[in-house]
Parts: C-alpha cells; structure tokens; sequence
C-alpha cells in the first residue's frame, strides 16, 4: 500500500475525488449484488424522484489510521440502524445492516491509499446515501434507488485547537412537530441553509433551534446535537422527539456514564434555565465536539462560566476518552471500534 501524495497535516473539509465507490440498485423490488465502481458521476431522468421531491437520505462516519497501522471506523452499525430508519420514514426500501457495513468496508478498503496516516490530523469521510432516481412526476414515493457510498480525506474540522464557538438562537425551525427532524434526510439540511447563512452573515458560527411548538426549549443546532454540563460537571442532554439521534452524542453519553463516572440526565431544556449551566458543547461525526463559549438570544449573550476561552474540564475529558477509545490509546469496552483493515 503506498499513500498518496497529499500534504495530509493541511487537507481542508471538502471533497477530493478518490478511486472507488460502492453502488448497487433498487429495481423490481430488491437491491442487487452491488459492485465497485470508479465512474464518480450519475446520470438519470430530469424527473426523478430525488430531484422533484427530494427523496433522498443519507449517513456520515469516518475511517483513520490508529497508532499500530490499523485502518478502523466507530460504530458503523449505529449508522446502518440510522439509515433504515431513515428510509422506513421516506418510504423507501431499507439497505440491509450487514450490507450497508459491508459496503463501507469495501470502499474504504479500495481507497486505503487515501486513509490519511496516523497524528496527520486527518480522517476518511465515509459518505453513505440513497436516493429516488425512476421518473416521478405524481406527489409518490418512486419505484427505484440507488444505494451508492463514497470517501473522501479531510482534514481537521479545527485547525489549530477547539476554540469556544459563538451560536445563536435561531428566528427559524429546524423540523416541525411530527416531522422529520429525527431522521438523517437531505430536506432537513435544505431548510437550515438559509437560517446558516443568515447566521454566518450576523457574525455567528451555527444556529441553535427551539422547539416549534413552545419556542422555549433547546433542541439541537443545524448539524449536531447539544450537550451541557451542570455546576456538579454532570452531562445534561435536551430530550425531544425532533431531534436527530446523533451517534456520537450517544457514545458520549456512555463514556461519561461508564468510563467517567458521570451522573447523565436526559431532559427537556429550557432556554432560560442554560445560563446556569457551566459548559456546553455540540456533538457529531466531524469534530465529535465543538465547544461553546456563548449563546447569543437576540443580543442576549448567555456566557458560560467554564469554556469561554477554552475546551471546559469536562467537556475536554469526553473528547480526550471518546478519541482515545478511537485511536486505540484507551480500551475499547463496547466494541465500537471496527477493524477494516
């Protein structure tokens, strides 16, 4: 195996072009055997199902080099789970768990001159997806589907460190009551680009959404779940049937409980009950957790007490433990992490 040659330590967060991806279809009722591919382009109907109606879902995980040369990912069964549950939601046909593993094994496998190597700071995104691609012009699910998954390397999502973020509360809602927003659908991602780049504009680095019923509770931001740390350095995590369940956050959530000790409380979160909180972070697959120093509720600043300059003490400890478990520095208890090669 040779590496490319790619300045690793300096890799951005977008997408680079690798040799193979993974594709099988949806037709007459079941998936084929699926196969290798290097083509990186699609081609369908001006009338498919995923551009009229944007039927489409997808997954985000990641694969990197470990200290002793291995090629590994984190919990890819969680995202397979995900992903079927995603699809039951849009009404369309589940990629099999076993597959969906198989299928990020095979393509991370014929990319692995694209895994960047160990202390790079640099991982493999795995992007995983399906969408509607038959003619659909009625308001209908369509008939027929790709599967396909594909990587590509990307660099830290913090270069130089975790510093705190600004967020905002946003005037917009993520998902509606009943709606969508606890699965992994590409229609979630569309609505909140606007409220982003509404956000970016006024100076803010992400958006914090409320609750669409009530307006008074913290569900999570556009692209990750929420989590605080009360006075006493215990986890306090929003609850809402509106929020996507992040893998990460949830892995989080056990290393505090079992690898730290940690009391976790899994509750509603009230907007005007977060300023007494100590520490605040967001949670997901790019950063596993982006610190926050302050939420911004309409010229409101909501400062906390430890993490405004820096990683707080215990959000520090869930990053260094969850990343340890990754790298293979601290055991590997649950079995989460998956040998590629």
């Amino acid at each position: 195996m040779a590496k490319k040659d790619l300045d690793w330590s300096n890799l951005g967060f977008g997408y680079m072009k690798t040799d193979k991806r993974y594709v099988s279809y949806f037709k007459d009722g079941a998936w084929d055997e699926g196969a290798l591919v290097e083509d990186d382009t699609i081609t369908m109907s001006e009338c498919a199902g995923v551009l009229q109606y944007a039927q489409t879902i997808f997954e985000g995980l990641k694969a990197y080099t470990t200290e002793d040369g291995r090629i590994v990912t984190f919990r890819p069964d969680m995202n397979a789970e995900r992903m079927i549950n995603s699809a039951k939601r849009m009404e369309m046909p589940p990629f099999p768990k076993e597959r969906f593993i198989d299928a990020v094994e095979q393509t991370v496998r014929a990319n692995a001159d694209w895994v960047p190597p160990y202390g790079s700071g640099a991982t493999l995104y795995i992007r995983p997806y399906m969408f509607g691609q038959n003619p659909v012009i009625g308001v209908k699910p369509a008939d027929e589907y790709q599967f396909r998954t594909f990587v590509t390397p990307v660099g830290p999502y913090f270069k130089g460190g975790a510093k705190p973020i600004t967020i905002k509360v946003s005037d917009f809602d993520r998902a509606a009551p009943r709606g969508t927003g606890n699965i992994k659908a590409g229609l979630n991602y569309a609505m909140s680009l606007h409220a982003i780049v509404t956000a970016h504009a006024e100076g803010f680095d992400e958006n914090v959404y409320l609750d669409p019923g009530t307006r008074t509770k913290i569900e999570e931001t556009g692209g990750a779940n929420v989590l605080f740390v009360d006075q006493d350095g215990n986890i306090v995590t929003p609850k809402s049937d509106s929020i996507l369940p992040s893998i990460t956050r949830r892995s989080l959530v056990a290393v505090a409980k079992d690898y730290l000790g940690l009391t976790v409380t899994e509750r509603e979160v009230y907007l005007d009950e977060i300023g007494k909180f100590a520490e605040c972070g967001l949670c997901g697959t790019a950063a596993v957790i982006s610190p926050v120093g302050c939420i911004n509720d309409h010229g409101k600043e909501i400062v906390f007490s430890a993490g405004r300059e820096e990683m707080g003490p215990v959000t520090k400890k869930l990053y260094d433990t969850l990343t340890g478990i990754q790298m293979g520095h601290l055991p590997d208890k649950e079995g989460w992490v998956h040998e590629i090669c």
